[in-house]
Parts: structure tokens; sequence; C-alpha cells
């Protein structure tokens, strides 16, 4: 059935890193097994050209390690082939949504506001800008403000995949969060709860 989306279809990897240097198109869906440029590399191109463009990975590889590959190549979401059709447009439907919304202010947690148009964070008046991972992390933890939140909950909410303790991918993403939001002399505002998780509080008890 139509959902009325304009498509246009690529063929092999290197016309899709030719024609998407010009930002022209919502989302992008890739599939890894390209001819002539590999799916991996081709993702690692695009978000050098263009950095706020959505990307949806499909791919066969279910191996923990490619798709952390794919995430930290920059993709926001990916599908493990044979998968449904209503589960596609869904997936679709939700990074649509979540590039369009509009700048979303969250009063608590240091009055931080989220800008996700522009991918950029207000920490009074310190704009800080984010990568798109960065961003659906941070506002996760604004979302669980207070929460000790395990992390195969932030795997499988932010990331949506299972934890693996093989994978340093959470850790290396919280070290960039913190190296942004919690500056010298600020209220530390990520926490480790030691053995269990992490935590987002403005309490400096913490």
């Amino acid at each position: 059935m139509s959902k009325h989306y304009a498509v246009d279809v690529i063929h092999d990897g290197q016309s899709a890193c030719e024609k998407l240097l010009r930002p022209s198109w919502d989302l992008l869906i890739l599939d890894l097994n390209l001819p002539k440029i590999d799916g991996m590399e081709v993702l690692r191109q695009i978000r050098i050209s263009q950095p706020l463009l959505a990307i949806l990975v499909l791919t066969a590889r279910s191996q923990t390690s490619d798709l952390v590959s794919a995430l930290e190549r920059g993709a926001d979401d990916f599908l493990i082939k044979p998968f449904s059709l209503l589960e596609l447009l869904a997936r679709v439907r939700s990074l649509l949504r979540r590039n369009s919304a509009p700048a979303v202010s969250v009063p608590k947690g240091g009055r931080l506001t989220i800008n996700r148009e522009e991918h950029w964070v207000l920490r009074g008046e310190r704009r800080i800008h984010l990568t798109a991972r960065e961003l659906d992390l941070l506002e996760y933890f604004m979302k669980n403000e207070g929460k000790t939140l395990s992390r195969e909950a932030i795997m499988r909410d932010v990331w949506n995949i299972p934890f693996d303790s093989s994978t340093n991918i959470l850790e290396v993403y919280l070290k960039y969060l913190r190296d942004k939001v919690d500056l010298a002399g600020e209220t530390r505002l990520i926490h480790t709860v030691r053995g269990v998780g992490y935590l987002f509080s403005n309490d400096p008890q913490n």
C-alpha cells in the first residue's frame, strides 16, 4: 500500500556516495552488501558530507560487532534481514518524526534545552553541539532523570541492540557526552553508579 513517500533507488555504493553529496533527502535506507563500495564505507563517507541525514541500515549481518561498527560509523538505526514491511515502515516513521521534531525544552536537568533539528543543547547560556547519537543518549537520560539506568536498558532503548560486555561503545559515547556537557566547575549531571549503571541528576550530592 502506498505511504506517499518519494523514493529514489541507487544500486551501488559508488553512485550512492556521488549522488548523496547533495542534501536532498530526509532518510537513507542503506544495504551494507553493495557492489563497488561496501555499505560500511558508504556510511562513513555520507556521515562526512551529511551529518544530519537519518540513516537506517539493512543487513543480514547479525554479529554484534558488525552492528556496533555500523552505529559507530553513524547509522541511526538498523534492521536485520529478514524483516517485515510493517517493521520497516515503523522504523522509517520513527526516524522521520525524530528528525522533524521541533526544539524541545526540558526544564529539569540543569536547565538543559534540546534543539533536535540543529543537534545542539543549551546548558545555561552555553551552546553544546552533539552528534545524533549523543543527542539520543542525553535525551534518554533527561527523560529518566533521577533513575539509575542499567547498561542493558540504555543499549536496548538508545541503540536498539542487546548489551554486549565485549564492546565498550556505551562507555565511549558517555565519555564524549560528559566531555561536552559536564565542564570543569559545572554541576555534574551524568553520574556513574558503580556496579549498576548510570544516573542523570542535578543533585550535587550524587
